[in-house]
């Protein structure tokens, strides 16, 4: 088949998957435009790079410096969240009480700058994590939150997975990387684990929907959906086979076999003992892993090295460096002067440690890490009290959080413009009692009913 009519084609079908969609459409409001385009260019490639922008700047320096067009283009979007927010009238005092340790995250993030070798370049960068959680609050402060998150990742899969599949088969030059001689297949994203992560967020989202709403869809009349729900799923795992992203392929397992245990009556009916469960089963992989190393057949399985593909020595390196061990070096300001040129010599090119935990720890230190992982434990909390009352809604955060938490031991992805990081507030913030979700009912999606 011809490149331009397989384009044609790929086009006629996004259009008919948003017809679909918008048809279907379940009362989200037009704002949710604003974070599908600031999760569109984190997910795939900026707008400099989608139209060759950069003018011979290289991959470093537009790390370091960013493109000018992209940074308009993102703080337009924060503009526009930061607007959408105040229409709403939202109750910051309240909103920032129930989640005060992120505030207190971003707080000492913030105070990081001082101490950052190029303060300018952290303040571009914090503010930028503001917009994350800017996408995050505009979704869910709609009338119906979780629908709303729904629609967001469903609308997302329609374009970034057919363009890839589109790249990939058709468009080489725009589908593939070489690494070392060797292709890398990237789709329509930057890396082979870019597409991964945007697999794996697509994944999440069409395997809970069939899990859990399939019944309800066919019922009022949504068996299309139903039916573009399981070819996107067969979609994400052609894609995750061409990228061979074994980390996001991982998480997306791992979240699937917690989808399927939720739906266990058993368990379904009876929350705490879901919550006992999935305890004992984490204390008994911590037991195999201390006695018998079970994660290095894991990883074996998964066709890489016990040393995560050289990770692990370069995690050693990297923490070998002159840090300060309790606050770090400033916000995500590890990256940059005569740090990375030393550590160039021994990894050319890279910039992040493959390791959200690592990476947390050179740019804020331990206190950096614990106000992480306070948020995530504070999340997890939240979500199991909420099993009794919004079970599928529930289970739905639980995966996000789950998904971040094991997608960062070999990549780093809470970060700025990261839709990782945007699942993860997803998954931990608390917005219950805002006026505007109690004018809208705060209805959570279909959820899985139990007896």
């Amino acid at each position: 088949m011809p490149a331009e009519l397989a384009a044609l084609i790929c086009i006629l079908f996004i259009l008919y998957l948003f017809w679909l969609d918008m048809k279907e459409d379940d009362g989200n409001s037009i704002t949710l435009w604003i974070p599908m385009v600031w999760m569109f260019l984190a997910g795939s490639r900026y707008i400099s790079q989608w139209f060759d922008l950069g003018g011979g700047i290289s991959s470093f320096q537009m790390y370091q410096e960013g493109s000018l067009v992209d940074s308009t283009i993102f703080a337009t979007l924060i503009m526009f969240g930061a607007t959408i927010l105040y229409q709403r009238g939202l109750d910051w005092r309240q909103l920032l009480l129930r989640n005060k340790w992120l505030f207190f995250y971003f707080l000492f993030c913030a105070m990081s700058i001082l101490w950052s070798d190029d303060s300018l370049v952290s303040l571009k960068r914090w503010i930028k994590a503001l917009g994350d959680v800017i996408m995050a609050l505009v979704v869910l402060t709609e009338e119906r939150p979780y629908e709303a998150i729904g629609t967001l990742l469903r609308r997302l899969a329609f374009v970034i997975l057919p363009l890839s599949a589109l790249f990939i088969r058709f468009y080489p030059d725009l589908g593939r990387a070489y690494h070392m001689a060797a292709p890398m297949y990237i789709g329509a994203a930057t890396s082979k684990n870019s597409l991964g992560q945007i697999c794996l967020i697509s994944g999440i989202c069409f395997s809970w929907s069939l899990i859990f709403q399939w019944r309800e869809e066919i019922e009022r009349g949504g068996a299309p959906r139903v039916a573009v729900s399981l070819l996107f799923l067969l979609l994400v795992a052609w894609l995750f086979y061409m990228a061979d992203s074994a980390t996001s392929l991982t998480c997306w397992l791992v979240v699937l076999g917690l989808f399927l245990a939720g739906r266990v009556p058993a368990l379904a009916n009876r929350p705490r003992v879901f919550v006992a469960s999935a305890a004992i089963a984490v204390a008994l992989l911590g037991v195999l892993e201390y006695t018998f190393g079970i994660s290095d057949a894991i990883i074996a399985g998964l066709g890489r090295s016990k040393d995560l593909t050289t990770r692990v020595p370069m995690w050693e390196m990297l923490l070998s460096l002159d840090t300060n061990p309790l606050i770090g070096v400033g916000y995500e300001n590890f990256w940059s002067g005569e740090r990375v040129n030393a550590i160039w010599r021994m990894y050319p090119g890279i910039i992040q440690a493959h390791n959200g935990y690592v990476d947390l720890f050179l740019n804020l230190g331990l206190v950096g890490l614990l106000l992480i992982a306070t948020n995530i434990l504070v999340g997890i909390a939240n979500v199991f009290r909420k099993l009794e009352s919004d079970y599928a809604v529930a289970l739905l955060q639980l995966a996000f959080i789950v998904t971040v938490v094991l997608n960062n031991w070999t990549e780093a992805s809470i970060k700025p413009i990261s839709n990782m990081f945007v699942i993860l507030l997803f998954g931990i913030m608390d917005v219950s009692g805002q006026e505007s979700l109690e004018e809208g009912g705060a209805d959570p999606v279909d959820q899985y009913e139990r007896e």
